[in-house]
């Protein structure tokens, strides 16, 4: 790939996380970390041939509902199959439920989450750049996704999972992977349930390791 630019893709049609602008924030600098510029837009217009083939990669952060029209949608899925990057965050998985392809792409749909709480994080897979940096077992507070299935069902490298045994509320059972990477045709794809609230992105900390690593992962 050789454009220098990410496209930040936050269109809500659906519940709205107050955390964005700072999740925005946060790509920018980690974009520029690496010389990258950030193009943050919520108009689907955005989503053409010509258009997408100006970005390295393009980050769904927590868009949810029905977001594109269905040539953008084909414009998106064609521009990633031939070697594009996508990277979904927190509530991306709720993006585009009436879209079977983006399913393929997210790797799971959500479905519902109990409260806000801590709870034990695993990594199941250190050699992938967005686990790298991070401790076996963690804690850390956030919003836990269930999803419609699992997706390691769908063939996905599984990252992250965790522990529900640690937290109340959780429906997925002993297996509840939480970040996992694919791939789409030949463009590459990562997902993290991870990344509800503002401080998060503000504080640094393990979570924004994990961001780091798996934004570099699909726009490396």
């Amino acid at each position: 790939m050789t454009a220098d630019s990410v496209l930040v893709f936050t269109r809500t049609t659906g519940f709205r996380h107050d955390s964005i602008p700072a999740g925005v924030a946060a790509v920018r600098v980690l974009a520029a970390d690496d010389g990258l510029d950030v193009v943050h837009t919520e108009d689907p217009g955005a989503f053409t041939p010509e258009t997408l083939a100006g970005y390295r990669a393009v980050v769904w952060l927590s868009a949810s509902g029905n977001v594109l029209e269905p040539d953008q949608r084909r414009a998106f899925a064609d521009w990633l199959a031939a070697g594009g990057g996508f990277a979904g965050v927190h509530g991306a998985s709720t993006a585009e439920p009436d879209w079977p392809e983006y399913q393929r792409i997210v790797g799971a749909r959500f479905t519902q989450h109990p409260a806000i709480q801590a709870a034990t994080v695993r990594v199941e897979d250190a050699d992938h750049p967005s686990t790298a940096g991070l401790p076996a077992v963690w804690e850390h507070t956030d919003e836990w996704y269930d999803f419609a299935t699992d997706p390691r069902g769908a063939g996905v490298r599984v990252l992250l999972t965790v522990d529900e045994s640690t937290y109340d509320g959780g429906r997925m059972g002993e297996d509840h992977p939480v970040a996992w990477a694919s791939e789409y045709g030949q463009g590459r794809c990562w997902y993290t349930a991870l990344g509800h609230s503002t401080e998060l992105y503000e504080q640094g900390g393990r979570f924004l390791v994990h961001l780091r690593g798996g934004l570099r992962s699909v726009w490396s």
